[in-house]
């Protein structure tokens, strides 16, 4: 068959695919779902993190140098990610998304945002700007968002055979990742109302002179209409 043969073969085999969804209570792994018709229904909080403008990075920095900010940011946030009880499924470029199950999904993906927030200020900007100085003096500036939000998610495995991999359908991967994108200093932390109505007290208030605090502040956002957010420039040490 020629490659047109190809492709209408795939999309009509996927349209008449009968489909075998079953609930999933732990995140699954591209082997755990099957290409042809193959789902997992998951109760989710998802929080992207995206290193800031990396076009502008790639184009005034040398290669290595940009390589090296892109690997210290995914490390540092994989890293507290999965020690916070999160799943990293994907990796794109110069972001990472987590994937949280379990009872305390919400406060444990805002808990690592936080805590990336501190490890971004006080380990991961310090040591690559002592390293070049010209990340510190140029037009490029060091910078991150992280977006959080929890929806049910359809864990589906996308691609053809031998070339796939799991794709997440559902609100809260696409909204996590837009909200991933705000620039709005000093808030690097946005998460949906959904998330911080679920919030424990440890990770929505702090205390100021003996006072509760919250550490969230409400916001509107025109990309995500309907949906209430709330951001934060607060953070939370390692």
């Amino acid at each position: 068959m020629g490659l047109k043969d190809d492709v209408t073969s795939d999309v009509a085999g996927i349209i008449s695919q009968a489909w075998d969804i079953r609930d999933g209570t732990v995140v699954p792994s591209t082997s755990d779902v099957a290409l042809a018709g193959g789902g997992v229904n998951l109760d989710t909080a998802i929080l992207y993190a995206d290193l800031a403008d990396s076009t502008e990075l790639v184009l005034e920095h040398d290669p290595r140098v940009a390589a090296e900010v892109i690997k210290c940011f995914l490390a540092t946030c994989s890293r507290i990610i999965r020690t916070f009880g999160g799943d990293i499924r994907s990796f794109d470029g110069d972001r990472v998304m987590g994937i949280y199950i379990g009872n305390s999904k919400n406060s444990n993906a805002t808990k690592t945002a936080l805590k990336i927030r501190w490890a971004f200020d006080n380990i991961v900007r310090p040591k690559l700007e002592a390293a070049y100085p010209s990340l510190a003096t140029g037009s490029y500036k060091l910078g991150y968002g992280i977006g959080v939000d929890t929806s049910t998610v359809l864990a589906v495995r996308g691609g053809i055979r031998g070339n796939n991999d799991l794709v997440w359908v559902g609100r809260a991967p696409n909204a996590a990742a837009k909200l991933s994108t705000i620039r709005e200093a000093p808030y690097r932390t946005y998460i949906t109302a959904d998330v911080y109505n679920k919030l424990s007290k440890e990770t929505k208030y702090s205390t100021k002179d003996g006072q509760q605090v919250d550490m969230w502040e409400l916001r509107s956002w025109a990309q995500l209409p309907g949906i209430d957010l709330y951001r934060s420039s607060y953070h939370w040490g390692l």
